[in-house]
């Protein structure tokens, strides 16, 4: 069986056990342990195809970007987390999102470092730092040294690269470790 069916048939099972558990329960238990064992996984070529619409396979394979100010994360203010649209892997959540007036949703810093890979791009005829997920390898936007405060960095991504995930669905949907980001604040 393919990584990527395993990982969907472990993500699709704790987000199953996840609904039914009440909090403390064995199944709940289960559930949690599935979720810490959820492997992030690239699909075929065709699974991807497949998947995705054309703007978010032209963004996420051939390092294509989307237009400014026409996508859906740019000026969304739910509270929740962004996950790669191929692989499903935490990467950025709405606490450290900001409005950098660039048209595209900006971010202080990963939610989860360990799933960002930083290369260099220099596809324009200059040097730019490339974001992209470690684990699908999908390009996600660039890294600027421009951004707020405690950082000063600028995540700025493509809304074709992410997948959005509300606070009240994030247990539902195998995201629940973080939920305890979002009571403390």
């Amino acid at each position: 069986m393919k990584t990527s069916t395993i990982s969907s048939i472990l993500g699709m099972a704790a987000g199953v056990a996840m609904i039914s558990a009440s909090p403390g329960s064995a199944e709940a238990q289960k559930a949690a342990a599935a979720e810490a064992q959820r492997v992030y996984a690239r699909p075929t070529n065709a699974e991807i195809k497949r998947k995705l619409t054309p703007l978010q396979y032209s963004v996420t394979q051939n390092d294509d970007t989307e237009t400014p100010f026409r996508n859906p994360y740019h000026d969304l203010k739910a509270a929740g987390i962004y996950v790669d649209i191929v692989s499903g892997e935490p990467l950025f959540s709405s606490l450290d999102k900001y409005d950098s007036g660039t048209g595209w949703p900006s971010f202080m810093r990963p939610l989860e470092p360990a799933n960002i890979r930083i290369t260099t791009d220099r596809k324009l005829g200059y040097t730019r730092t490339e974001v992209r997920s470690k684990h699908a390898d999908s390009h996600l936007g660039h890294l600027f040294d421009d951004g707020p405060r405690p950082t000063g960095q600028r995540y700025c991504m493509n809304s074709a690269s992410l997948r959005f995930v509300p606070v009240a669905k994030l247990e539902a949907q195998g995201y629940g470790k973080y939920l305890k980001l979002f009571k403390k604040a």
